[in-house]
């Protein structure tokens, strides 16, 4: 069993009575009626429908405090808590930063439950769980409970493989639609559910079919392109390059761009590196290069 640490992760809680309407009522998945210890990845949105931030939310156990548990990018946690205490109102919600919990990640198999919050990542099965524990002893917590610890590395590499961006390293917060950063396709938006912020656009977006750019994996021979570099099919730009990690990576591409080229017999490039898109297992749309839309 294999942990990593991330730093870059912070926690919060929402708490009270109207905690699941409320949380519920402004991001792009359902969270009332998670039993405690489910998660879902959502987000929060512009009212134009671009990422505010993405994160996790957790149901915590009423005894325990009972709302949710929510894992963030550090960098935005104090903007998320701003955000989430502007639209409460007069809603029953408290919000606090938790600076003494931190976020680890656990591979290979689900650590003991005494570990702390444990609950699987539900972006995709290959990315393993997520546990929040107090900061004060993480690692030794995570030692006892049969842990070796690896660099993030390992683990940003297994995200890549497997196709899964990464705000702040794949997409821009801000100027990124849900549909683009594959919310949609890895569990993000619940098109069901109701209301939330940014709703409009998203779900025309989804009626429409029209998302002409996502982020999509790519492998290359060598030489990573480095992130933010242009992608080009000759001297057609069809978007830029994101995180690497050996010789795969992911990159923000304009779909039908690049369908023309590679149909076209037109390398892709970044930075005069050729780039492939690799078809990641939970794409059930069209990609670039095939001629129908996969089952």
């Amino acid at each position: 069993m294999r942990a990593i640490l991330f730093p870059d992760r912070a926690v919060l809680r929402v708490t009270g009575e109207e905690a699941p309407k409320f949380l519920s009522g402004i991001v792009t998945n359902g969270v009332d009626a998670l039993a405690p210890g489910d998660a879902v990845f959502t987000a929060l949105l512009t009212p134009q429908g671009k990422i505010v931030v993405d994160f996790f939310a957790v149901a915590a156990d009423p005894e325990e405090g009972g709302g949710f548990v929510i894992d963030a990018p550090a960098a935005l946690a104090a903007e998320l808590a701003k955000k989430l205490a502007f639209y409460k109102l007069r809603a029953k919600v408290e919000i606090a930063e938790r600076p003494d919990l931190a976020v680890a990640i656990v591979l290979d198999k689900a650590p003991p439950e005494d570990t702390g919050l444990v609950f699987v990542d539900p972006r995709h099965a290959g990315l393993g769980w997520r546990v929040v524990l107090p900061r004060e002893g993480l690692e030794a917590a995570l030692t006892e409970a049969g842990a070796s610890l690896v660099e993030a590395d390992f683990w940003q590499g297994r995200r890549i493989s497997l196709g899964i961006p990464e705000g702040g390293k794949d997409f821009v917060y801000g100027d990124t639609f849900p549909h683009e950063a594959d919310m949609d396709r890895i569990g993000g938006v619940d098109f069901k559910k109701g209301c939330f912020i940014g709703q409009e656009v998203v779900s025309r977006v989804e009626r429409r079919d029209v998302a002409r750019k996502r982020v999509v994996p790519v492998a290359f021979a060598d030489g990573a392109p480095e992130a933010g570099t242009e992608v080009k099919a000759g001297e057609r730009a069809l978007g830029f390059m994101g995180s690497s990690a050996g010789r795969r990576g992911l990159a923000m591409l304009r779909l039908d761009r690049a369908d023309e080229a590679i149909k076209a017999g037109e390398p892709l490039k970044a930075g005069g590196v050729e780039l492939q898109v690799v078809k990641p297992d939970w794409a059930d749309f069209t990609f670039p290069g095939e001629t129908e839309t996969a089952a």
